[in-house]
């Protein structure tokens, strides 16, 4: 089992001012600076440990005894605890600031002296997976103190099949540092650093501040956003397309080593998620596609007066709402009090966030674009980024963030191999939580104008969280194929980008000359390929468990901080039971989507 090196993971400038005082990261809770004497204790720490751990147990996995696997184990969360502190450190600075090439090397010298320290555990996950099946059930049966870490080891023996020769397997973790990080460092390095001239604006601006004209109420401006980011996109569409084909070929090369079944398989195991219940879902949500999506934004042409949507329409907000910015400090009390309304217990553990430093909010120049919530290591404590410009959308992603940042904090006892969520899992409580602040802003509603216009925006952020990434999926699965059969050109992408499009959104979108480049910005592709459908399974899954609370399940308070608490203790079906939801039945998605279906029901009958 390779050391897991933390990498936050995005969603999809000025720190005070009109938003009130935004928060910034305080990392000393992870080292004190770059040369601290700490980090340089822990780096040679980790650089003996490791050839200490690989002196002492490589050859001999398959003779331990119960007592000695579980220090076995322990040793190796150690090191996986430090390693991973470290990689956290150098990684919140890097995203920061990307253009500063004083962080980016840090990172880099970090990730190459931890890369080289942890290749004598190559063996650990390779000699552990030759263990045959009797013996490894007897130890892990004989010895409390392991049989917690059980899951973990199923997981990590579902890889089996597709190991590859301790050689091999060593070399791959050797060359990581030139192979997909380079090329993830290229992309955001490259993304941190466009300048979009958008007619109108004084000045250029970065990515972020140009993606968010597309939900300002003029149209003029959405139109102009929308256009300087298909020109930037456009000029540099030969890069990105080096980019994808490199990674997708890298992808395809070591799967066809490993005899993967498909590009999707890895995934599928990393998640703990068989692949027929994503299947499942990828069909349900194409399957409603029209009682979704299609049906919804041909309501919102109505409400606009158009006869077609332009890309720039998607997000736009309805001309009944009243634009207005949104404080940091009401942004907060909205998300805590719906928390707290919830269980005081989930505000008091998103308290913290706000008040030590572990959020990061305001736009910066060189900040990296997007949200996220780091775990960093169960030691210390998760850190939220945030690109916060007053939008009612804002106070949404802080809800979510902030439910990832109590998820992790109720996780983290599990420590550092049992901790973390398989992804199809980890966005529940970030959904749930948006969920939460979504109905105690709608029960406040002061008239049936603010009614509508926060359940066209919560149907817009659930289309975006589960029609779109569904529709992510979809590209990526045909990008890959297409992979797999020659060197893709920048026309070949945009074309994959293209044929899914329409098919997702309606027939009320036309498609601007130059909207066939946008694949080019989405991080999850380069990230964490298939990633995507991860949000989708998420959002459905939360849907089908609020619905279960709306019903009034007995104890569902208890029920659901003892899912979060479990981390990646628990396998889906095991987690959903005291619910009463099975996600491997079809049946379990259709409910979650009945429930946005719902809330466009209820939108049509304003209309009446």
């Amino acid at each position: 089992m390779p050391i897991r090196l933390p990498q936050p993971v995005f969603d999809a400038n000025t720190n005070a001012g009109e938003f009130g005082d935004l928060p910034e990261w305080d990392l000393t809770d992870l080292y004190a600076a770059p040369d601290a004497a700490e980090l340089t204790r822990d780096m040679a720490w980790l650089e003996t440990a490791c050839a200490d751990f690989a002196r002492d147990f490589e050859g001999k996995l398959a003779s331990l005894d119960a007592d000695g696997m579980q220090d076995c184990i322990r040793r190796y969360e150690r090191i996986e605890g430090i390693a991973g502190r470290i990689m956290s450190y150098a990684g919140l600075r890097y995203y920061q600031n990307t253009v500063d090439a004083n962080r980016a090397k840090f990172m880099s010298d970090c990730q190459d002296k931890i890369t080289t320290f942890t290749t004598p555990l190559v063996f650990f996950s390779l000699e552990f997976n030759r263990i045959e099946d009797d013996a490894y059930l007897k130890v892990f049966g004989a010895n409390t103190g392991i049989a917690r870490y059980k899951p973990v080891f199923d997981r990590m023996r579902a890889m089996r099949p597709y190991q590859l020769s301790d050689e091999l397997e060593k070399f791959l973790h050797d060359q990581s540092t030139v192979g997909a990080s380079a090329w993830n460092k290229l992309f955001d390095e490259t993304m941190a650093g466009l300048a979009f001239v958008v007619e109108g604006e004084p000045e250029p601006l970065n990515l972020e501040a140009t993606l968010n004209l597309l939900s300002e109420p003029e149209r003029e401006k959405r139109e102009a956003g929308a256009r300087a980011l298909a020109k930037v996109f456009g000029q540099n569409v030969k890069l990105f397309a080096r980019v994808h084909n490199t990674l997708a070929k890298e992808k395809e090369i070591e799967d066809r080593w490993r005899k993967m079944p498909s590009p999707q398989t890895g995934r599928h195991l990393s998640n703990h998620v068989e692949p027929e219940v994503v299947e499942a879902l990828r069909n349900a949500v194409v399957a409603a596609y029209p009682k979704l999506s299609h049906r919804y934004y041909a309501l919102k042409a109505k409400w606009m007066g158009l006869d077609k949507l332009q890309i720039w329409d998607r997000n736009a907000p309805l001309p009944i709402e009243v634009k207005r910015v949104v404080g940091w400090d009401e942004a907060r009390e909205t998300v805590m009090s719906a928390y707290a309304a919830f269980a005081p217990e989930m505000a008091d553990l998103a308290g913290p966030f706000f008040d030590k430093g572990w959020i990061d909010a305001g736009v910066k120049p060189g900040k990296a674009p997007g949200a996220f919530a780091h775990p960093t290591v169960t030691d210390v404590h998760p850190y939220v980024m945030l690109n916060y410009l007053g939008k009612p959308r804002d106070g949404m992603t802080l809800a979510h963030e902030l439910g990832h940042g109590v998820h992790q904090v109720l996780a983290a006892p599990q420590g550092e191999m049992l901790a973390s969520t398989p992804l199809t899992l980890a966005e529940t409580a970030s959904v749930f939580g948006e969920m939460l602040t979504f109905r105690k802003l709608l029960a406040q509603a002061k008239d049936a104008n603010e009614r509508k216009t926060l359940l066209a925006g919560k149907v817009e952020d659930m289309i975006n969280t589960v029609v779109r990434q569904i529709a992510f999926y979809d590209f990526e699965c045909k990008l890959h194929a297409a992979r797999r059969e020659g060197e893709l050109t920048p026309e070949d992408i945009n074309a994959l980008w293209m044929s899914i499009q329409g098919e997702s959104l309606g027939p009320v979108f036309e498609f601007m000359p130059g909207y066939e480049t946008f694949w080019s910005y989405i991080p999850h592709f380069v990230h964490s390929p298939f990633y995507v459908y991860a949000y989708a399974f998420g959002d459905g899954l939360v849907n089908a468990l609020y619905a279960v609370y709306e019903e009034g399940l007995p104890g569902f308070e208890e029920k659901y901080f003892e899912m979060l608490k479990a981390g990646g203790s628990k396998h889906h079906k095991e987690l959903l039971q005291p619910f009463g939801l099975d996600a491997s039945d079809p049946k379990f998605w259709d409910k979650g989507l009945s429930m946005i279906a719902a809330m466009i029901d209820e939108l049509e009958a304003m209309e009446g």
